[in-house]
């Protein structure tokens, strides 16, 4: 099979921002590919905007990377003119009107998440077009595919950071089990009235789902693994 390694990078991805009672707890996997080759198995999809706000990357890397590139040169001009921080609203309006304005041409999905003294923890996605949706959790990327159901069923009003952080993990270590264009670790940012906090997962440290076959560090452990036949003795 050839491998075309000229085509778009392209984070197939699973991308989660959550709510929680006092915050937000964003996360995502670390697979980046390029059509079937995984260019990059440890990227970081989850891009700081403001002190206070963060994005999760989704589509297009490429795409997605300049418009986080320009939100931020937006917002810190935003911020040396009002004197204080922007707000999450404003950041998450800013990307969905870039997002609206050059919809022709882009193909990306964020979720943009941060805590300000006047809304607090907040969660917006800004999908394929330009629209912007505030929710109390959203998901995207390919791997969401495999979640609306488990979000339906584990997400709950007033969690706990510990809760909505385990939450984001669980759910991401799911889709990393069944989508095939999502993988490698799990990072996470957790924003609140205190400040960002920044958590990293290994792959060989989440748990195991459904038929998953446990991590080696190379093939040769798999075969030493296997209890294959004594040879005959002449």
């Amino acid at each position: 099979m050839d491998i075309d390694l000229s085509a778009p990078h392209s984070m197939g991805t699973t991308i989660i921002g959550v709510t929680y009672n006092g915050g937000v707890v964003l996360g995502a996997d670390s697979r980046t590919s390029t059509g079937m080759y995984v260019a990059n198995r440890a990227s970081d999809k989850i891009t700081q905007l403001t002190d206070n706000v963060y994005i999760c990357r989704s589509g297009s890397a490429a795409d997605s990377q300049v418009i986080s590139d320009y939100v931020r040169y937006f917002l810190h001009q935003h911020t040396i003119q009002l004197g204080q921080p922007a707000t999450v609203k404003v950041a998450a309006n800013l990307v969905r009107l870039l997002s609206y304005q050059n919809k022709n041409m882009l193909q990306m999905g964020v979720i943009v998440g941060g805590w300000d003294k006047y809304e607090g923890g907040q969660i917006y996605s800004v999908p394929l077009g330009g629209t912007i949706l505030k929710q109390p959790f959203a998901i995207g990327g390919s791997g969401s595919t495999y979640l609306y159901g488990f979000f339906d069923q584990a997400w709950k009003e007033g969690m706990s950071k510990d809760e909505a952080e385990k939450l984001v993990v669980k759910a991401v270590s799911l889709a990393i089990a069944r989508d095939g264009a999502s993988g490698g670790v799990v990072r996470t940012v957790t924003i609140n009235a205190d400040g960002v906090t920044k958590n990293f997962y290994t792959g060989d440290s989440l748990p195991l789902w459904h038929e998953e076959l446990e991590p080696h560090n190379s093939l040769l452990d798999i075969l030493l693994a296997s209890s294959s036949p004594e040879p005959m003795s002449t």
